[in-house]
């Protein structure tokens, strides 16, 4: 499948990320063609390397033709089983990629999935620029067969749009996903995220348009209610909507700081126990004996990590690092360490090329650590504007050699994944 974009090139990366969150503010689509047309920021562009195997094949992933819907729930009994069959053909998936803006790209999901991931999130796709620009599409939205399952995230305040956009993705994901939780300022700005649930008659509409005209199931990613009752009847009023699925992050709209507010998994819970359909639970999931606590807590039927995932792709296959290490417990050096995952990730990206930018960040996060201990080499890597395959190569296995390897950590598995069967 082809790569796709949907942000503008801009020199700022600041900017850059918020015009990519908003760019119906920002831009129209005519003017973030020509923009995208003459930029000349190399982080902008797709990553290629002569030396390196070839990107892998694309898909054809033009509009697949129209097929009859099936017919609709005649209950809301059978609605509800439809959604269960549907979660355990996808073999019941526990532990998930999060949603990251230019951090969940295909490469990304691939190398998590290589290390326990079950399932995974596309970054949040603007749905208007979407259904609008193919160039936005061909740099944005990528993937491959090995990609499944796969939920594609959507932002969006139009249901006609939304579902327009939807409908180019559908072939290719297993799940279409929209996006009621983002918390920031651009959210509150594009009148998307979080910000719709000041809107509930909006909500609904985006979820009850999208679940009667796709052959995917629908799902939701809310953020709480500072009140439990509000968030009951919110998350209730999405199943009625049509939603088969439910991902609750346990945080209010106004506590954006994940490590400063801890996620209410209390809340969690009272939504799980509420709903009929599969919920999700985000938040606080920094290792494998948290993902363990939080199902258990909650009963939810799976969990997403996404901030601590960036540090450490191989978080699913029981690996933390040293910030996470337990002191005097049965953790010791796995042999692996972030500087070994950021080469397999090196690898995928010259296998499915994406845009330089989201490499740029993946090798700050996941190297933060060997940074701070070589700061002469971040400042290298941060005055490196045109950025190769080889010179981060290089960069990497300088870090290592000049010493101070800072190990992952894994002792034996305490969760049980999908994978096999439990």
């Amino acid at each position: 499948m082809p790569l796709r974009r949907l942000a503008p090139r801009l020199p700022s990366p600041r900017r850059r990320l918020l015009r990519s969150l908003n760019p119906s503010r920002a831009m129209s689509p005519a003017a973030a063609t020509a923009h995208l047309a003459t930029a000349a920021d190399p982080d902008e562009d797709l990553c290629t390397s002569a030396a390196g195997p070839a990107a892998a094949e694309a898909e054809d992933v033009s509009p697949a033709p129209a097929r009859p819907l099936p017919p609709p729930p005649v209950s809301a009994e059978e609605r509800i089983e439809r959604a269960w069959a549907h979660w355990r053909r996808l073999g019941a998936p526990r532990l998930m990629v999060a949603p990251m803006v230019d951090n969940s790209e295909l490469p990304f999901r691939m190398l998590c999935r290589r290390y326990g991931a079950d399932a995974a999130y596309t970054p949040m796709l603007h749905s208007r620029i979407f259904s609008e620009n193919e160039k936005y599409r061909s740099m944005e939205f990528t993937t491959c067969k090995e990609d499944r399952p796969l939920f594609v995230q959507f932002c969006a305040n139009d249901p006609d749009i939304l579902l327009q956009a939807a409908k180019m993705v559908e072939p290719y994901c297993d799940y279409v996903d929209i996006n009621f939780g983002c918390p920031q300022r651009i959210a509150r700005r594009g009148n998307y995220g979080a910000f719709l649930m000041d809107n509930l008659p909006l909500v609904k509409s985006l979820v009850q348009n999208l679940s009667a005209n796709l052959h995917v199931p629908v799902s939701v990613k809310i953020r709480i209610f500072p009140r439990l009752e509000d968030t009951l009847a919110y998350a209730k009023m999405l199943e009625e909507a049509g939603a088969s699925l439910v991902v609750v992050h346990g945080r209010t709209r106004d506590e954006k700081d994940g490590k400063k507010f801890r996620a209410d998994w209390d809340a969690i819970k009272a939504v799980k126990d509420a709903l009929r359909v599969p919920v999700l639970a985000n938040g606080n999931i920094r290792h494998m004996e948290d993902a363990k606590n939080c199902l258990e807590h909650t009963g939810a039927d799976g969990v997403l990590s996404a901030e601590t995932l960036l540090e450490n792709p191989a978080l699913f296959a029981g690996f933390r690092t040293k910030e996470w290490k337990e002191d005097g417990g049965e953790h010791g050096d796995s042999g692996l360490d972030q500087a070994d995952l950021v080469i397999e990730y090196l690898k995928l990206c010259e296998q499915y090329h994406v845009p330089w930018r989201m490499i740029r960040s993946h090798v700050h996060k996941m190297l933060g650590d060997w940074f701070r201990m070589h700061p002469e080499v971040r400042e290298e890597f941060n005055k490196q504007n045109k950025l190769t395959f080889e010179w981060l190569h290089d960069m990497v296995m300088r870090l290592k050699g000049l010493g101070g390897r800072i190990p992952l950590y894994r002792k034996e598995s305490v969760v049980q994944t999908a994978a096999n069967g439990q």
